[in-house]
């Protein structure tokens, strides 16, 4: 089973991205976890899509197409999803063929605060919901208070996380498997 992940950090020390590489490491057996980086997705423009889509945004939309589900790790910026992540979701998703249509995605996130993106997980099943996205629902992986679950090299140390990502892992392969019959 191929996931692709994304993060909606562009930072270098990004918990989120961190998440998403342990993700990658705890991935049950037969789970295989791409993160692609939205880093060169340019600014959404209707006017820009006219020519055809950048090199940049057709990669993703290949990706997600390509993808047996997603899994999307996402900061909580002003009680929302990040700008970056929100530009990417936008130019993905235009016709023809939006590739998020009917694709299993899972979502989790890590910040600072006690919330661990809680708001901006419910957003972005907001988004997901217009998009056709058949979003997990539980378990649900907000990962709170991240500077004390990750070491200095971004390692996410923290067993109760591994546990809720481990099960978040399983029940999106599972229900994968589900939407697939």
């Amino acid at each position: 089973m191929n996931v692709l992940g994304i993060s909606g950090s562009l930072r270098a020390a990004s918990f989120n991205t961190a998440a998403l590489r342990a993700a990658r490491d705890l991935a049950p057996g037969g789970m295989h976890i791409n993160i692609f980086s939205i880093s060169d997705i340019p600014l959404y423009n209707e006017d820009e899509k006219v020519k055809g889509y950048p090199p940049s945004v057709q990669a993703l939309r290949d990706a997600i197409k390509a993808a047996d589900a997603v899994l999307i790790a996402s900061p909580e910026y002003n009680f929302s999803i990040s700008g970056v992540l929100k530009n990417a979701i936008d130019w993905a998703s235009r016709p023809p063929e939006q590739p998020f249509d009917g694709k299993p995605i899972a979502i989790m996130g890590a910040a600072g605060g006690m919330l661990g993106t809680a708001r901006a997980q419910y957003h972005l099943r907001q988004c997901f919901l217009f998009l056709n996205g058949h979003v997990l629902n539980k378990p649900e992986v907000m990962i709170a208070a991240a500077a004390s679950r990750f070491d200095a090299n971004l390692m996410l140390t923290d067993e109760t996380t591994q546990g809720m990502i481990c099960a978040q892992l399983e029940a999106l392969r599972d229900w994968t498997i589900r939407l697939r019959k």
